[in-house]
């Protein structure tokens, strides 16, 4: 592998997609980004249930077991390289059908992997972002809120709100005006040793590092976590905030508008705990 991005097909190197699929006709399909150190892809477990949610969730045939087999082999692709730490990312579309909505009736699902040597040791904690308010808000749709399904407009227009304003993230709200997310994360906020995260009923994604917080090192850390529904006032008013991904594990918010932080000494003792786990 000597290119800076590699994609596979049905687990063949590829550089082209057979046409017609359903993942570019209709977002009709899921993804899951994941971190590889070494080729080695952390928690994979997490990632692959949440994928099990979502093909449920779409009636999509379960091909999971395909899907861990595609990827413990560009794994080992990748292990053979000199990337230090990787971005994968495994789309399952729906594949191929005839005309129209409704999708056919014995899909035969398309796994596409695309893997991007990253250029940042991500053992290392991120400096305080910068965040924006986008003014693209989430959709509420239940049946689809927690899962990664291909439909990201949302996302897509917020992140350039946030480029166009200069910041590294953006703060995304539910159509009630209620805290959901950054772009690309889970929100939590610090408040009086507690943490809190927006709850994830009606939009959002259900986050694997999020998960890690919640059930495990604020655990480690005598720290509680409540889900519940919060207010742009909430953040104003936190004690620190940071946000949570598969690439970044953690990163702290140091600005938000007029309100500065500059206290992330519990996003840094959560970071140390993830970083103990690293392979």
């Amino acid at each position: 592998m000597t290119s800076q991005t590699a994609t596979w097909v049905d687990g063949a190197p590829a550089s082209v997609l057979a046409l017609p699929d359903r993942a570019l006709d209709f977002g009709d399909g899921l993804f899951e980004t994941l971190l590889l150190r070494h080729g080695t892809p952390l928690y994979l477990d997490l990632h692959m249930q949440r994928l099990q949610r979502g093909l449920q969730a779409l009636a999509l045939p379960d091909c999971l077991a395909n899907v861990r087999l595609q990827l413990a082999q560009v794994a080992n692709s990748v292990q053979e390289s000199e990337w230090m730490w990787s971005a994968l990312r495994v789309t399952v579309s729906r594949g191929s059908g005839p005309r129209g909505y409704a999708p056919p009736l014995t899909p035969r699902p398309r796994i596409i992997i695309t893997v991007t040597q990253l250029g940042r040791d991500c053992a290392q904690l991120s400096e305080g972002a910068v965040l924006a308010l986008a003014e693209m808000r989430w959709a509420a749709q239940p049946a689809l809120a927690g899962i990664k399904h291909l439909n990201r407009l949302e996302q897509v227009l917020a992140a350039a709100q946030a480029r166009a304003a200069g910041a590294d993230e953006a703060v995304m709200l539910g159509q009630s005006g209620q805290l959901i997310s950054v772009v690309a994360g889970n929100l939590f906020l610090v408040r009086g040793g507690q943490l809190l995260t927006p709850a994830i009923q009606d939009s959002g994604i259900a986050g694997t590092r999020r998960q890690l917080v919640m059930e495990r090192w604020a655990k480690l850390l005598g720290l509680g976590v409540q889900e519940t529904n919060l207010s742009l006032d909430d953040l104003a008013t936190a004690d620190e905030v940071f946000y949570s991904n598969s690439l970044l594990g953690l990163r702290p918010v140091a600005s938000f508008g007029d309100h500065q932080w500059r206290d992330h000494s519990v996003c840094q003792s959560l970071f140390e705990q993830y970083r103990g786990e690293l392979p």
